[in-house]
């Protein structure tokens, strides 16, 4: 298999390739199974052959686990720092002990703190690309992206983005200090940043663009027939999309994608994540085995015409209800 490509991730020169490795499922969060239960040696193995394709950009954060993710990558990338791009991202509150308090913090003194911590579990002393992973409703996004433009002057950060915010965020944040990249759920199942008009602004400031879940949080990945498919642990119980009557209309959503994904030879998960790169995404779908990031980072290269990117939405055009991607209180957290 060839390695792929590189692309220029928005207009300040971080150089990535089309397609990253969503992490977080290489560990739980807060107890939780994020995908089914991950084994570690089987997601360091995965980062290695990934970056083998020439995949060299890791997505985490220190909310995943919290903490234990951003060790777990330490582990896989030692000795090897300089070949990966590393992204990762705070904002989620973590107490001394360690533990999540579920409230968000932007305020200038966590996010030194929380750099700090970041950059000793990750084992590096730079970070390639920090977001601020939400909004802090009590804390203007000023002051938030004031103190990540700090870190990058004393380079302890390369680039900054930030994540699930509105237009209005954006451009607030922008002023204070050039986003690299703004991330946010978008797949085939959620395309609201689209009828927001975020995707707009991010043209228009050249910002790039990351989308995570791009396999509708692996409703695309043709490996879930019914509810109880999931772990009693799994998060994706508790989410809307995934419930009830819900869960069967969406189900035959992904069965009309899937036709289209037999009739050019591919998976489904493979042309879901071609959709989102002919958009002008850069996906980062997550995988804890090797053979899924084989497949994904396979699907880089796959091209759409436009007659098939039409026919992949007339499935789901925009405004289709698929249900909510979070319950209400990881709703209240997306800044719209």
């Amino acid at each position: 298999m060839e390695t792929i490509k590189q692309i220029r991730l928005g207009n300040q020169g971080l150089i990535i390739p089309p397609i990253g490795l969503g992490c977080m499922g290489m560990s739980q969060i807060a107890g939780a199974d994020i995908y089914g239960k991950a084994d570690e040696a089987e997601s360091i193995a995965t980062i290695h052959r990934s970056l083998e394709l020439g995949g060299n950009f890791l997505d985490t954060a220190d909310l995943y686990g919290p903490l234990a993710n951003e060790r777990l990558i330490a582990k896989a990338i030692k000795g090897n720092r300089e070949k990966y791009v590393i992204a990762t991202k705070f904002g989620f509150e973590i107490d001394e002990n360690e533990q999540l308090t579920w409230k968000f913090n932007g305020k200038k003194a966590y996010v030194k703190k929380a750099v700090e911590r970041s950059l000793k579990n990750l084992g590096t002393d730079y970070i390639d690309l920090y977001y601020l992973h939400r909004l802090d409703p009590d804390t203007p996004v000023e002051e938030t992206v004031g103190a990540m433009s700090e870190l990058v002057k004393e380079g302890k950060v390369g680039y900054i983005g930030l994540s699930e915010v509105s237009s209005a965020t954006i451009r607030k944040a922008h002023a204070i200090h050039p986003l690299t990249a703004v991330q946010t759920e978008y797949s085939l199942f959620e395309r609201s940043v689209e009828e927001a008009g975020i995707t707009k602004t991010l043209k228009e400031l050249e910002i790039g663009f990351i989308a995570y879940s791009p396999l509708g949080r692996g409703f695309l990945s043709e490996e879930i027939k019914s509810p109880d498919d999931f772990a009693a642990n799994d998060f994706r119980r508790g989410i809307p999309r995934f419930q009830g009557e819900m869960f069967y209309k969406n189900l035959e959503l992904v069965n009309e994608i899937r036709k289209i994904a037999q009739e050019k030879q591919i998976t489904a998960s493979q042309l879901a994540i071609a959709w989102t790169i002919a958009k002008g995404a850069v996906p980062i779908p997550g995988t804890k085995r090797v053979k899924y990031i084989e497949q994904n980072i396979a699907a880089a290269s796959v091209s759409l015409t436009a007659e098939e990117l039409a026919k992949l939405e007339a499935i789901i055009p925009l405004g289709t209800i698929t249900g909510d991607r979070y319950d209400t209180s990881g709703m209240q957290a997306v800044d719209n």
